[in-house]
């Protein structure tokens, strides 16, 4: 039994996870940015320990992820190479709003995001967007007391 000739193949990625550029186009500094790798980050994830920006003791894997900001064009190519027909991406928040609470997007995020699914289209690849993935502008975080993940 194989699959279906309408079964969407593709692949999936969270912006926290592969987007990097965490200071670039205007971004701004998200809850998922300052969560550590190593022993402190389930204790920061589930607000036992507060961390509300970067230090020299940790190391924070989404800062610079895989690149994928810089390396869109690539990464989209291999998933065309893979057969790939659809894409399933979270939208980085602070990317469109930097602090959370604009009135207006940030263009530059807009942009980026523009061209990425631009990309896509080319190799025919149809983006599904997820709107968050756990993400949230660490200004919401220190102005009105959201905490850093929802766990629940």
């Amino acid at each position: 039994m194989g699959f279906r000739k309408d079964f969407l193949w593709g692949g999936a990625t969270a912006a926290n996870q592969c987007e990097g550029g965490y200071n670039e186009g205007g971004r701004g500094l998200a809850n998922v940015d300052v969560v550590p790798i190593g022993p402190d980050r389930f204790p920061v994830i589930t607000g036992q320990m507060k961390m509300f920006d970067f230090d020299d003791q940790h190391f924070y894997p989404a800062k610079v992820a895989i690149d994928m900001y810089h390396r869109y064009k690539e990464d989209i190519a291999l998933f065309a190479e893979m057969g790939f027909k659809v894409y399933r991406l979270s939208i980085a928040w602070s990317r469109i709003f930097p602090k959370g609470d604009e009135l207006e997007p940030n263009e530059e995020g807009l942009q980026y995001y523009e061209d990425l699914f631009k990309e896509c289209q080319k190799y025919g690849i149809e983006p599904l967007v997820t709107i968050t993935h756990f993400d949230c502008p660490m200004h919401l975080i220190k102005e009105y007391g959201a905490s850093l993940l929802n766990t629940s």
